[in-house]
């Protein structure tokens, strides 16, 4: 275990430190990426001020275990800065969690599942996870922050991940949308105005959930009959949509992605000079949902690179997106 271990840690280095050195230069005078000793710790994630952190089952419930078995869940940093700030994040997961923001001002009555990226070696805490939140509630919506099980890494094939039969995270969403479905007087939201926001793998894992209908597990209580769609769904930098070729004209969707004309309403947002996952993801994905009767929105730009989460760079995307994504709420008639 321990020789696997060491090598999910190096994975894990390489995996979500990758995202953001792949990040582009606009131009020979952009700023060199800023590397940082990367520190790691025992320890479980907490919350930043104003959350509240839940369990999706009881400490009774039995579950699969992510491939790291029962190693005590870590943080650490990852490098180089974004944004010239650290970025965080949260791996070894077993128990997962739903950390719950509430709204600032006037309550909407809607709420945003975030669901972070990270490869699915880790959940990337704050870059796209507790900084989301800090913009969802300030527009009057509750946040939620999904701590998924990790690490779950995907099998490859002729050198493309695959994705596994049973995936954990996909598991960890549908049970937190559930919850929150299930217990909205509780937190004063309205069951039928929850969407998701999800970043890098975190954005698969939203398309994955806008397009399956029946749980992947067994159900536990009243809350897994709830519906585990969400009412809508923003996908940045998204990955493991399209069926990677050579063929640049090619937008076949990988063999794992099925869609469904139920699925919600959907907001894409991606960058053209993305190096980690190609605009041709989000493109397939954006023509089969449109095949299929589902109202679909693009947000591209030219440049941006990967993994910026809402931390202004020298691209434009990155301090624009948030804009695109109220106006869009709004016109779906979720604001």
């Amino acid at each position: 275990m321990a020789r696997v271990l060491i090598g999910l840690s190096a994975l894990l280095i390489a995996s979500v430190g990758g995202a953001v050195l792949a990040q582009p230069s606009k131009s020979d005078s952009a700023p060199a990426a800023i590397e940082v000793p990367k520190i790691e710790r025992e320890g479980v994630w907490q919350p930043t001020p104003g959350g509240t952190q839940v369990p999706l089952w009881a400490e009774d419930v039995v579950l699969a275990k992510p491939d790291s078995g029962d190693h005590p869940e870590t943080t650490g940093n990852g490098s180089p800065l974004v944004g010239g700030r650290k970025w965080h994040w949260a791996t070894y997961v077993t128990r997962p969690t739903m950390t719950i923001y509430r709204p600032k001002g006037t309550n909407t009555g809607t709420t945003i599942l975030v669901l972070p990226g990270g490869g699915f070696y880790a959940v990337a805490t704050d870059l796209e996870g507790t900084e989301i939140c800090d913009w969802v509630v300030a527009q009057g919506m509750t946040c939620v922050l999904l701590k998924y099980r990790s690490p779950q890494v995907w099998p490859k094939k002729d050198g493309v991940g695959q994705r596994p039969e049973m995936l954990l995270p996909l598991q960890d969403a549908q049970r937190a949308m559930g919850l929150l479905r299930h217990r909205a007087s509780e937190y004063d939201i309205d069951p039928h105005r929850i969407g998701v926001i999800g970043f890098s793998a975190g954005g698969y894992l939203a398309a994955n959930m806008s397009n399956t209908d029946e749980r992947t597990y067994p159900l536990a209580d009243a809350a897994d009959r709830q519906s585990p769609v969400p009412d809508f769904a923003i996908i940045a930098y998204t990955a493991r949509l399209w069926e990677e070729n050579e063929d640049k004209t090619d937008l076949t969707l990988a063999p794992w992605v099925e869609i469904s004309a139920q699925a919600p309403p959907t907001l894409l947002i991606h960058a053209m000079d993305d190096r980690v996952d190609n605009i041709r993801h989000p493109m397939a994905y954006a023509l089969a949902l449109k095949e299929a009767g589902v109202r679909v929105d693009m947000r591209i730009y030219a440049e941006g690179g990967h993994a910026f989460g809402l931390r202004p760079t020298e691209h434009p995307i990155t301090t624009q997106w948030p804009g695109h994504v109220e106006q869009w709420l709004r016109n779906i008639g979720m604001l």
